[in-house]
């Protein structure tokens, strides 16, 4: 009964590894714009409840932010201030759910939701999944056809997120655990 109850209990663990997640973490974010190779650095702090709230304050640049509250995205940088409401524009619906799925561990639904291929790497205590929505037949317009994701595979913490869509535009985000 010892060695069933280990075993269970070994994969509710790695079942739980790969469950919503929630951060407190600082970042970095380089943006790169294809076409124009142009490239932005920013660096800030971001909360995530592991559900459907993340907060992302930038300290460079100082007085940014990137903030999801439920449906609601707003964000406040280049000057500008926008909210918008995900369930009524169908591009900042699929992001806002890529991005959370991606951020909480839950990558198979990210793939389902874009209609993607997915190749899976594991190498050097890490797990890097390609999300690969180029060859989709109904990829939502402003939405990502490629994402990778790289989550350590002892804890299952996301190092790294990178996020291209269609437009070019590609913003790659790193995460720094004290």
């Amino acid at each position: 009964m010892k060695k069933l109850t280990i075993i269970a209990f070994l994969i509710i663990s790695t079942i739980a590894t790969w469950a919503q997640r929630t951060y407190d973490a600082d970042f970095t974010q380089i943006k790169v714009t294809k076409g124009s190779e142009t490239m932005v650095e920013k660096a800030g702090h971001l909360v995530f409840d592991g559900a459907e709230n993340l907060v992302m304050t930038y300290s460079q640049p100082e007085g940014e932010s990137f903030i999801i509250e439920g449906n609601l995205v707003k964000i406040n940088m280049d000057g500008k201030n926008v909210v918008l409401n995900a369930d009524k524009l169908k591009s900042v619906g699929s992001q806002r759910a890529t991005l959370l799925n991606c951020m909480a561990g839950n990558w198979e639904q990210a793939a389902i939701d874009n209609d993607a291929e997915t190749t899976i790497i594991e190498e050097d205590g890490n797990r890097t999944i390609f999300i690969d929505a180029r060859g989709a037949k109904k990829t939502v317009k402003g939405g990502y056809i490629t994402v990778t994701v790289t989550y350590r595979i002892a804890d299952g913490a996301l190092l790294t997120m990178i996020l291209e869509q269609k437009n070019g535009v590609i913003n790659t985000y790193e995460m720094i655990y004290n």
